[in-house]
């Protein structure tokens, strides 16, 4: 989705109870909601935080990474559309959502660092590519650190 009229329709699709998958080019699920928001004119942003979380069922970002011994690993972080993620995106909280991705794997969410955690201990990827890949590498917990 790339311009207004496309996530328009997208949205208005979703509304009325189509299936719809998009992609966009961001690289996390809460910068996904912001960008699908941002798009839209100030006088329509309230009413489009209500429609998405009303209608968005999961946001799935990946990107992939060099894995050891050759070959790429999708890396995925996973947000899932629970009561406390669309009250957060109704309410303009955004900033808040990775915050729940990571208490929330039990409902199916991971954030990307998680899942690079899961990739260097699995030894898939070293610890030195999930670092640059980390878009949060405070919260990356590599070698017992």
């Amino acid at each position: 989705m790339r311009d207004l009229e496309t996530i328009r329709l997208a949205l208005t699709a979703a509304e009325t109870g189509h299936l719809v998958l998009a992609t966009l080019h961001t690289s996390s699920a809460s910068q996904s909601v912001d960008r699908i928001i941002d798009v839209f004119p100030a006088a329509e942003k309230s009413m489009v935080r209500f429609m998405l979380a009303e209608s968005l069922r999961a946001v799935v970002s990946q990107t992939l990474i060099k894995k050891n011994g050759g070959g790429r690993v999708a890396a995925l972080e996973v947000m899932i559309a629970t009561p406390a993620v669309k009250n957060l995106i109704r309410e303009e909280k955004i900033s808040q959502l990775y915050s729940t991705m990571q208490l929330s794997r039990e409902e199916g969410m991971q954030t990307l660092e998680q899942h690079l955690e899961e990739l260097v201990k699995s030894g898939i990827v070293s610890p030195e590519k999930a670092s640059a890949r980390a878009l949060n590498r405070k919260a990356l917990r590599l070698n017992g650190d």
